[in-house]
């Protein structure tokens, strides 16, 4: 029987999501764990470049044989080998530097692909590639991934339920974020570990309240700032990025650098620190993600660049 009465919970949102007849699901993940079931893929090609959780969530399931690959220095696989029905290979489209031409001719290439665009939220999808995107990577909300795909979601996966994970959110949006960056670490950790459900209500519901074209317009202008300034001292060459994830600053002094902005309470993350592989380590350590989100302006970025060209 539904409840009448009583006091009012949080405030439904009307708006739309920005991605829509997909599947949403928990976590980036999840979507591949659900496209490994559902393709009944054998064998998954990852680039030594990569985050740890989609290795040990291939191994998890036990269902699948993986091999590794290297990348170019644009960030493609270099890989020949011919594959087979049941072999996919699995492309990170790096900080969104991947065009959707350059993604429809990996597809003509490789014809089984997967593309990651966990970094690339606002790249849109190519038509008959199957497609992951995470929303915590741009947006403050609990949990929340979308899959593009041609498949058909499951009527019997179980939805999410995110309210026990808001803490860290509703800390830092009053507090520091390093009053709540332990709980941050913990949820992280406990998300890791959930199944395969679709995206909870709570997690649809603050997605519908955003103000998306502003976000994008945003990330794009900071983006743009710090590669007018910076892309003379940067190892990679980019062009503009709509929506960017990040600035990808590719530098020989990243140790030091990284120091002297933490130092400033700039807070640069390593990306995957425990790769072992001489290129991939190389990479981490040395892209810097320098931010470019909403939260921040052209002061902030000025502010920025005057630290790492001093």
């Amino acid at each position: 029987m539904r409840e009448i009465g009583g006091y009012i919970e949080l405030e439904y949102n009307y708006g739309t999501e920005y991605y829509e007849n997909c599947i949403a699901l928990n976590t980036a993940r999840n979507c591949l764990s659900y496209l490994i079931k559902k393709r009944n893929i054998k064998k998954l090609l990852l680039p030594y470049y990569l985050c740890d959780t989609v290795r040990e969530k291939c191994e998890e399931m036990g269902c699948v044989n993986l091999e590794f690959y290297k990348l170019n220095n644009h960030l493609l696989p270099i890989y020949d080998k011919k594959m087979n029905e049941n072999e996919y290979i699995y492309i990170v489209n790096y900080y969104g530097l991947l065009n959707n031409e350059i993604i429809q001719q990996l597809k003509e290439r490789y014809h089984n692909i997967i593309i990651d665009n966990v970094q690339a939220f606002f790249a849109k999808p190519v038509k008959n590639v199957d497609t992951i995107y995470s929303c915590r990577k741009f947006f403050g909300v609990p949990d929340g991934a979308y899959l593009y795909t041609n498949l058909q979601l499951d009527n019997n996966i179980i939805r999410d339920k995110s309210n026990g994970r808001m803490q860290h959110l509703l800390g830092r949006f009053e507090n520091l974020a390093s009053e709540y960056y332990d709980l941050y670490k913990e949820i992280n950790i406990k998300l890791k570990k959930e199944p395969l459900k679709q995206m909870s209500k709570l997690t649809h519901n603050l997605l519908k309240g955003l103000d998306y074209e502003r976000i994008k317009q945003i990330r794009t202008s900071n983006f743009d700032i710090l590669n007018s300034k910076l892309k003379k001292y940067n190892k990679i060459q980019v062009k503009e990025i709509v929506g960017a994830y990040c600035y990808p600053f590719y530098t020989d002094d990243a140790k030091t650098l990284r120091e002297k902005l933490i130092e400033n309470k700039v807070y640069v993350p390593i990306l995957w620190p425990n790769l072992i592989e001489n290129q991939a380590k190389e990479f981490a350590n040395n892209i810097l993600p320098l931010p470019v989100d909403q939260r921040y302006n052209i002061d902030d970025m000025t502010y920025i660049c005057d630290l790492i060209i001093q």
